[in-house]
Order: structure tokens, then sequence, then C-alpha cells
């Protein structure tokens, strides 16, 4: 709670807060006890269930208003009001980053109200907090309003909450001497500067990166203009030279459009030459065909005899050929009663032969059945062996039944091993499974303790070098009987000997070290167990005395580890006398201290260390928080795997036991398959020799059966012979038909024949006497087919010459884009033809002359002098655009200097005036400091920014304030100065500074609170807020200054019973004693 104490410059009279539960009542008055307040200074700050304070209310002079509390009373949180009442930012307090932090703890809203002096009327603004939405409502003089009209009002009365030259926070002073020179030129133009002047420095900014676009853009298109014409005058040589092919080119095509007109008459005069010639050679071609007409007459003559004959001819040449098949016909047909008669005689063949083979076979088993009934008679006198088979059965009736029992206790052993082996196996897992969490611990240690893994595998190799026991180190030992009470037995025995060795014997440990850390240069750790075992210690107390704390348990009792460590771990460590406590002894850890007189305490996530002073008997406690556990979490419990490898070995034993049994049972049971084989091959025998007579019976009645049916299949060989000459009969009957009809074909044959050669005889005659003819007529017709040769020579000729004229002609037309039908030289053209040579050869030879010409000129095409013509207009335009860009740059340049002009002389005289009062403020502390402008360019409006620079010392030189050089006293001293500097020339109507005089030592603090009351209290001055937890005695105050003394406290009376009067008097009366 605070209790504002208010001096007014005229009266001198003390007002004491509005009661907390009375609502402030907006004031409206311009001049009613406002004197000295400037426009937007602030009147009244209201604050309800805000931060610290339940209900408040603040009345600040309008001068230097000096809020002094005890730290944590709350008068940073008047500066917060201040904030976030006139629509700043959370971020600029630097505290929490939402509003509804703001509002007093287990309150749902807050309200901050500022009163701000306006000649036209006081502005109240008023800002509700809810902590629900961490949203606000706003009221303007008690009306709602919104965010964005609240900033306009306060922007109107040139506030600027966020400019660090006008509120500077308390966590937000150390950020002071971190701004860049640049910012703190921003801050400074914003605060004291006219409101055009920051204005136009943006302009600046604006127009300096546009005037550097411009140039940038000027000087790349001057270049590319420059690229663009040097390329076209490369290029001005190139269309040259296409212009003078392009000549030789039309020239080329005019030859080429006379040549097909010049080649066009000349096949013309040859084809009217021709067309004489064939007329000619028509005439004498018809008296040559006149003169041989009768000879050719004969010739038709024997024509007409030779044809009836020679049609007869083939008419019998027709008859010869059927009658010749017919004959073939009748030849195959006896071919093939020839082959029926061989069949038939092969078929008696193999009649003859199966006849003879049965009678083999008949002979041949009449002679086994002698011998088999010699061989049955010969065994009639042999002895009955039934009795001796009876009693082979009797013994391999008892084998069986021995086997039978064998194989039901193999059956049994073979379970017995199958359930032994199955707990084999599960033990054997079990510990597998051990020996990997054994594994992982190991890893554990060789990737944090590579030495200590190293040593460790040295000690497996050689432990046999050691006398007593030589422990592996502890880590790998220690076996933490739930991994959740890890954290207690790290927290409490170092790392150093959690990754020792453990050594029963003195000798034992030297020669270890000898070898690792000397030989090996291993860097290990090793302990010495005491001599007499402290494995059992008992605790100093009994657990039951302490369970009403909370503790379940000493540590000894959360581990598992061999005596010689236990022991190790009782006397060093006293594990065994250190209790384990829960969150129940955490609650109640005071009395603990107090009552249990433990040195050492863990409860469920922290350790205590209790000591008492030597001096005072005083105990002082210090706790920590518990480090998750790192090694120990891995637990392998120490009495299981002792115990699985009993039972391993217990199993092994078992197993090894039946196998012993079973391999007995199997050795009995080969004796007993060897002797049944020996009864079964002796009773296969007996069985033999019984059965062999009533074989031998048998096998005789068998071949008496198949001599009967061999004798049944007798075949008649007479009757088979007399039907065979039968068939043979029959099918040389048909022989005799059929070649009876071959004859007559034959004859019919002869006969065509002999036809056919009288008219042959015929045919010849006739024949020569037409090769005689002819040979006449083809002497005569020589000149005649000569005549005929040429005369056909001559119409080809002709015809081949009017197809090439047409041809000519067409292409001639097409080359001369001629209308169809159009056979005379356009007239433009016949004056063109008429300057050409006028012959095939000439043309010739001046087309090739041509061509040679235009082909010297080569890489030239029409994209050159496109490319050209292309890039001649874009040098056209690129001239334009880079005149109108030079125009626009001039005009950019002289808005700059324009700008510069209105901005730089006014922001150069309003340093000079921070820097004379900032030198005289320094001065007067017997120190020495400067403010000036700085910009490396000139031109860089951008870059412009105030440099401050201090020394407070005589032998130093000045050096630019930093975060880094100053101390942080000569950093709060430097920027409590500057802001006074500010003060005279601050258009700003108030201006906050949080705390900023802590670490300043006690002389610079009175000399900078001298410079502050100076200013600050001046006439033409705004209001001034200075924030501080202490002052200095014997300072010098200045009447116009307001005190704002802020208390807290369980003694504090509520405002509404405050009286500021009788607290006076009191003061009076105690003055008076």
């Amino acid at each position: 709670m605070e209790a504002p104490q208010k001096r007014k410059r005229i009266s001198h009279e003390l007002t004491h807060s509005q009661p907390s539960n009375s609502d402030p009542t907006p004031s409206t008055s311009t001049n009613d006890n406002r004197e000295g307040f400037v426009e937007g200074s602030i009147v009244r700050i209201t604050m309800h269930n805000f931060l610290t304070y339940d209900h408040s209310e603040v009345f600040p002079g309008p001068k230097l208003n000096m809020i002094v509390g005890a730290n944590g009373t709350g008068k940073s949180s008047i500066v917060c009001a201040i904030c976030l009442g006139l629509a700043g930012k959370t971020a600029v307090l630097g505290r929490g980053d939402k509003v509804g932090l703001y509002v007093k703890r287990g309150c749902n809203k807050g309200l901050v109200e500022i009163e701000l002096y306006r000649a036209s009327g006081n502005l109240i603004i008023t800002r509700e907090i809810q902590v629900e939405n961490n949203q606000s409502t706003w009221m303007i003089n008690k009306k709602h309003a919104s965010q964005k009209a609240v900033e306009e009002a306060v922007k109107e009365l040139h506030i600027q909450v966020g400019n660090l030259c006008q509120f500077l926070p308390q966590e937000k002073v150390g950020e002071f001497a971190k701004m860049s020179k640049i910012e703190l030129l921003e801050a400074t133009e914003k605060s004291v500067g006219p409101p055009e002047m920051y204005e136009f420095h943006c302009t600046l900014k604006t127009f300096r990166n546009k005037e550097r676009e411009l140039e940038n853009v000027c000087k790349e298109k001057a270049n590319f203009l420059e690229k663009a014409r040097q390329r076209n005058e490369r290029n001005k040589l190139d269309v040259e030279r296409y212009y003078i092919k392009k000549r030789h080119l039309d020239r080329i095509q005019m030859l080429e459009k006379k040549k097909p007109w010049v080649e066009y008459e000349t096949a013309r005069k040859e084809l009217e030459g021709v067309k004489k010639e064939r007329e000619e050679m028509k005439r004498t071609l018809k008296s040559l065909k006149e003169a041989q007409e009768p000879l050719l007459r004969k010739i038709r003559s024997v024509d007409s005899q030779l044809q009836p004959i020679e049609h007869q001819m083939k008419e019998l040449t027709a008859s010869i050929r059927d009658a010749s098949q017919k004959c073939k016909q009748k030849h195959e047909q006896l071919e093939v009663k020839n082959k029926e008669v061989d069949d038939i005689r092969q078929e008696f063949s193999l009649k003859q032969t199966e006849e003879a083979d049965r009678q083999k076979r008949i002979g041949h088993t009449l002679l086994m059945i002698k011998d088999l009934q010699t061989e049955l008679q010969s065994m009639g006198d042999q002895e009955d062996v039934t009795p001796q088979i009876e009693t082979v059965n009797a013994k391999l009736r008892n084998i069986q039944e021995e086997k039978a029992k064998l194989e039901g206790e193999r059956l049994d052993f073979r379970r017995d091993k199958d359930e032994a082996t199955g707990e084999l196996k599960r033990l054997q897992n079990r510990l597998r499974s051990l020996e990997d969490m054994m594994r992982i611990k190991e890893e554990k240690l060789r990737n944090r303790f590579r030495d200590t893994y190293s040593a460790l595998m040295w000690l497996r190799k050689n432990r046999d070098r050691f006398e007593g026991n030589v422990h592996e180190p502890m880590m790998l030992v220690i076996n933490v009987r739930d991994p959740r009470h890890a954290k207690y037995i790290e927290s409490h025995i170092p790392f150093n000997d959690l990754k020792a060795f453990v050594f029963q014997r003195q000798e034992d440990m030297e020669n270890f070290m000898s070898e690792v850390r000397d030989s090996l240069n291993l860097r290990v750790n090793g302990v010495i167990a005491p001599s007499e075992s402290c494995a059992k210690r008992p605790p100093s107390r009994s657990l039951d005395s302490l369970k009403r704390y909370g503790f379940f348990s000493y540590l000894r009792e959360l581990f598992d580890a061999p005596e010689d460590v236990m022991s190790y771990l009782c006397h060093q460590y006293r594990v065994n006398d250190v209790p384990v406590g829960t969150e129940k002894t955490k609650n109640m850890i005071e009395m603990v201290i107090k009552e249990a007189q433990l040195r050492t305490i863990y409860t469920a996530e922290e350790k205590y260390i209790v000591k008492k002073s030597s001096y005072s008997n005083n105990v002082v406690s210090s706790n920590s928080a518990l480090r998750p556990s790192q090694f120990l979490t891995t637990a392998i419990d120490a009495d299981e795997r002792q115990q699985l490898e009993e039972q391993l070995r217990a199993a092994e034993r078992k197993v090894q036991i039946i196998d012993d049994r079973m391999n007995a049972i199997h050795q009995q049971q080969a004796q007993l398959d060897r002797r049944d084989n020996e009864l079964r091959a002796k009773k296969k025998q007996l069985s033999e020799q019984k059965g062999k007579k009533r074989q031998l019976e048998q096998k005789i009645s068998t071949k008496q059966d198949s001599l009967r049916q061999m004798q049944q299949n007798e075949i008649n060989l007479q009757a088979v012979e007399e039907e065979t000459n039968a068939k043979i009969s029959a099918v040389n009957n048909k022989k005799v038909a059929i070649m009876q009809e071959y004859l007559t074909c034959m004859k019919l044959k002869a006969s065509l024949s002999m036809d056919k050669v009288y008219l042959a005889l015929q045919s010849a005659g006739l024949a020569a006497e037409k090769t005689k003819l002819e040979t006449d007529c083809r002497d005569s017709s020589t000149e005649l087919k000569r005549a005929e040769i040429a005369y056909t020579k001559l119409d080809q000729t002709k015809t081949n010459l009017l197809a090439q004229c047409k041809t000519l002609m067409r292409r001639a037309s097409e080359i001369c884009n001629m209308t169809p039908g159009e056979t005379m030289v356009p007239e433009e053209l016949h004056v063109a033809f008429s300057q050409l040579p006028g012959t095939l050869d000439e043309i010739d030879v001046m087309l090739n002359e041509e061509k040679a010409r235009a082909e010297c000129f080569t890489g030239l095409s029409d994209a050159v002098v496109e490319e050209y013509n292309r890039r001649e207009q874009e040098i056209k335009n690129m001239e334009k655009e880079l005149d109108d860009k030079t125009n626009a740059l001039n005009t950019y340049r002289q808005n700059i200097a324009e700008a510069k002009e209105r901005w730089l002389n006014p922001l150069k005289q309003l340093v000079d005036e921070i820097n004379e009062r900032f030198s005289d403020f320094f001065r007067s502390m017997q120190c020495a400091g400067e403010v000036d402008l700085h910009s490396e360019n000139e031109e860089e409006y951008d870059k412009y920014g105030i440099r401050i620079r201090v020394k407070f010392r005589s032998s130093t030189q000045l050096h630019e304030l930093t975060p880094h050089h100053q101390s942080g006293g000569e950093r709060s001293v430097s920027t409590m100065l500057y802001l006074m500097a500010l003060q005279k020339l601050n258009r700003c109507p108030f201006r906050v500074v949080d705390e900023i005089n802590q670490g300043m030592d006690p002389v610079n603090e009175r000399r900078v609170f001298d410079i502050v009351v100076r200013t600050a209290c001046g006439l033409n001055t705004s209001q001034y807020f200075f924030i501080t937890p202490k002052l200095l005695q014997n300072l010098q105050y200045a009447e116009e200054m307001t005190i704002l003394c802020v208390h807290n406290g369980p003694h504090m009376l509520p405002p509404n019973k405050w009286s500021d009067q009788a607290f006076l008097r009191r003061a009076k009366r105690r003055n008076v004693n």
C-alpha cells in the first residue's frame, strides 16, 4: 500500500491520497491548482488491484517528482501504471509479456487511470485489464474508446512511452547504453526535436535510398547502353557485307530466272528441226512397205496350211498322254497284287514257325516236370521243424516285451530331458539378460571414463597376479534394488569413487597402480577397504524412530555391493546412517532439521546438508536438487545372479545324468536288436525249410497246367497250307484280267503315236517352205526396218522435245511468277534480261562467278540485320529512358539538398545545445563529456548518429559510451546527465527514470542528484519522475520538488484511515520533546 506525500509549490500544504473505498472523480478544470503543469503532464495516477496495490492514487507535482521507497514496496508499479495507462507495450517495461500479469494476484481484473493536463480540459484515460482473456477496456473521459483512439490522443500530447529518452523503466536502464548511435539519434529527435525533424530525417533516408536505386539504375543503363553501342558498332561491318552479298544473290536470282527462258527457246528450235526430219522419214517408210507386199501374201498362205496340222498334233498328244496314264495305273495294280501274294506266303511261314516253337516248349516243360518230381520224391524223409519255429517265436515275443519296456523308459527320460533343457535355456537366457545389463554398464563406463575401462580390461586378463580381492569399479558392482533410488546413491558417492577400484590389500593396490598408471599411463582411482569390515555396522538410531518424518530407509538398504565395497562406503560415506525420505519429509524439513539432528538428509528430490556452527551453535542447512542418475539405473541383483548360476549348474548336472541313463538304455536296445535279428534269421531259415516241399508241389502243378494249355493250342499246318494256296490262286486270276487291260492300252498308245508322226512330217515340210519365204522377205525388209527404227526414234525425240518444251515453259513461268497460260516475258523482266548474257554457256559462267562471290560472304544471315536494326531501336529507347532516369535523379538530389538543409542545420544546433549542457554537467562533476553528431559519410543519412564520449579520470582520454568500456555506475551517470541535458529542450510533457542511481558511488550520486534537482526544478521545464530506493543524507532539495514516499508492510494503515495532519502533529510533538 502506498501513501503519497506531496509538497505544493505555492501553499506548501501536504495532502493525502483518496480513501481506497471511494471512486476518484475525474477533474476537468483547466487552471484550478494546476500552475506549472505543461500540456500533457500527469496530474493524477489511480491504481486499483494493480501489481502490489489494492487501491491508491498518486498526485505528482509539475516539476521534479521523487518517488522513494524500499525495494519491493511498489515504486516500479507506478512506472508500470504510467506506461500501460498511456497505451504503452509490455515490452517497454521488460517484465511480463502479457498485460494480465500486471493485475494483482488473486484478482480477476485491475484498473489504471491517468489524468493528463490540458489547457482545454484535462484528459482522463482509463484502462481496465481482464485477467481471464488478457484483454483491456479503454475509456477517454469516462467514455468507452478504442486503443487506437487512446494512442492518437497520447500522440497529440507528444508522449512517447516507447522512447528511452523519455521513458526509462528499471529493466531498461542498461539498454540505454546499449543503444547504437543511430538509435540514440532517432530517440533524441523524437524526444526533443521539432515534430518535423524526425519526419525530415525519415524523408531524407527514403530519398537517399531512392537516389541510390536511381544511381544504380542509371549506371546499369549507361553500361548496358555503351555495351549495346559497342556490339552494334562491331556488327555494322557485317551488315554492309550482308547488303553486298544480297546484290550478288539478286543477280543470281535474275540469272536463274532467265536461264529457263533460254533453255526453252533452244529446245523449241530443236523441236522444229526434228518435226521436219520425221515427216521425210515417214514418206520413205511408206514406199518400202509397198514393194514387200507379194512375199508377205505367200507367207500368210503357208501359215493357213500349218495351223490345222498343228491343231491335230495337239489333240493326238493329249490322247497319247491319256493312254500312258492308263498303262501306268494298270502296272501299279499288278504291283499291288504281287504284294498280296507275298503277304499270304509270309503269313503261312509264320504259322509254321509258331508250331515248331510250341513243340519245343512242350518238350522243355516235360523235362522240368520230371526234374521237380524227382526232387519231391527225394524230400520225403525230412523231419518236422514246426516245434523249433514256435520256440523261436516265444523268444522273439520276450525280446519285444523288453524293447517296449526300454522304449517306455527312454520316452520318460526324453520328457525329463526336454523339461530340464527348457529350464536350462530359461536360466541361460535370464543370466544372459543380466550379463547384457552388465555390458550396458560397461559401455557407459567406456564412453565416460575410457582410462578406467582400459584398466578394467587389463584387470580381467591379469586377475591372477593379485593375492587379495580386487573389485571392479563401484559403478559396476553396485546394484540398486530399485532404479528410482539410483539418484540418491549417485548424489551421495562422488564420481571419483564410483569409478574407483576397491582393493582388500595395500600391496595389491600398489601393484595395480604401478602397472596401469606408470606403465599404461592411465588415469584411474583406487581405494582400500577397511581392515575391519564395516559392512554390517548398525545405524546410530533405528529407522522406526525416523518414520514419523517420512523416512523409509537408510542408503545402505537401497543397494547391494560386495562386502569390501559396502565396508568402504559405510566407513567413508556412512551410507548406513544416512536416511532417505519422501515428500512428507520435504514438507516438514524445518522440523526434521531442528529435531532429528541429522547431518545429511535426502527427500524425494533434494539433498540437505546440516551443519552446526562451532562458535554460536546455530544450525545452518543448505539444500540442492538431486541430479538424474547416469550410471546406476541399470540394476543387477547379485543374489539373483548367484542363485541363477547355482540353478544353472544343477540343471546342467541333471541333463548330464539323464543323458547317461539314456545312453545305457540305448546300448541295451542295441543288444536286443542284435538278438532279435539273429532269431528272425533262424526263423526265416526254418520257415523256408518247412515250405520247400509245398513249393515243389505247387510248381509241378503249375507246369502241368501250362503243358495242357500248350497241347490244346496245336496248329493244323495242312489246312493252313491249302487255304494259303486258294488265296494265291484267286489273286493270280485278278492279275490276268489286269494284264489284258494293260496290253489293250499299250496298243492304243502305239497307234496314236504313229498318227502323230505322219502329221509331224507334213508340218516340217510346210515350215521349211515358210522359212525360205521369210528369208527372202527378211533380206528385202532390212532397209524397211532401218527406216522404221529411224522413224520411231524421230517420233520419240519429237515427243520428248515437246514435253521438255512444255516443262521448260511451265518452269520459266513459275520462276517469273507469271499467270497460267501467259507465254510472253513481262516487260520489267525483259528489260533486266536484256542486260544479261543471251546464251546458256555465258549464263552458266556468269552464274558460277556470282555464286562464288556470294559464297565468300560466310556467317551472314537476315538475323544479323534484324538484330542490328532491333538493337538500334533499343539504343534509342535506352537513351530516352536514361535521360528520364537522369532527370529523376537530379530531381531527387535537389529534393535531398532542400530536405537536408531543413533537417541538418536544426539538428546540428540541437546537438550543439545538448553538448553544451552535457559538457557543463560533466565539468561540474570534475569530469569531461561531449556529445556530437557522428557520420562516416555525409550522404548516408541512415548512418547518422549521436555519439556520447566521456571520461571520469583526468589521466584517460575521452571514450565512447558503450556497454563494456565504462563501469555500471559510470554508464548510469552518463545516461542520467544526457537525459538531464535533454530536459530543457524536451518537448515531451514528462520524463520517467527508474532507479538509475543504482551502482553510482556516493560522490557521483550526490553530484547527479544536485544536477537533477537544479535542472528539473528550473523554469520552462517539463514534469520529471525520479524513482530511487535510497537517498544519501544531507542532499539539497528544492521547493518545486514533490516527494512521494511509498511504504509497504504488515502494519500499514488503510488509505482511508491515513491522515497527513495527524502524522505532522506527531512529528512536531516528537521534535519538541
